[in-house]
């Protein structure tokens, strides 16, 4: 350090003037005090609110996340929910559809019988009616066979009617014994 003090003069260049360095200081402490009055609690009073923004943030991004997990076991409950009841739903469809089929069969069945008796009985009733036709052909035909083979007439009608039905009786038991009845029989006068 000598050589440059003796270089220049005696005069060192890297050694501050004592005044320089009193204003300096005196610079420095005021700009410390009014930077520490004035900018330093507006900077702690922004780094106050964004701590309580951030915070607060914070706080409300939890909430959201408790309220969106709470909707979400909602969401849950809701579709176990309809997911039984939509099982409900169609066990039940299950079950009418089951009754319906079983009222449709006896239905049929009840409808089927109403129909086979109504047949019988129009058959029975059809039968009846052949029956009585047939025996009034017969009978004319058995009266006249009879007029013919007899010679006398049977116009009488209680005669007609009393050799017809013994004829029918004796054709009757014939059926029934599955030998013809005799043949010449006997006159009624």
């Amino acid at each position: 350090m000598g050589a440059l003090a003796v270089a220049d003069g005696g005069v060192n260049p890297i050694a501050p003037n004592a005044a320089d360095l009193i204003i300096g200081t005196l610079a420095f402490g005021l700009l410390v005090f009014v930077l520490w009055r004035a900018v330093v609690p507006r900077f702690e009073a922004t780094f106050a609110a964004r701590t309580a923004a951030i915070e607060g943030g914070m706080k409300q991004a939890e909430e959201a996340q408790a309220e969106a997990q709470e909707a979400l076991e909602r969401y849950r409950t809701q579709l176990a929910d309809a997911r039984g009841d939509a099982a409900r739903i169609r066990e039940e469809a299950r079950e009418q559809g089951a009754a319906i089929l079983a009222e449709m069969r006896q239905k049929a069945q009840d409808d089927s019988a109403r129909l086979l008796e109504q047949a019988q009985t129009q058959i029975a009733a059809e039968r009846s009616q052949a029956v009585r036709s047939l025996r009034q052909e017969v009978g004319g035909l058995a009266t006249t066979l009879a007029s013919r083979i007899v010679g006398e007439s049977l116009e009488d009608d209680a005669r007609q009617r009393r050799v017809v039905e013994r004829f029918l009786a004796e054709l009757e038991s014939a059926d029934g014994a599955g030998a013809p009845a005799g043949a010449g029989g006997s006159r009624e006068a």
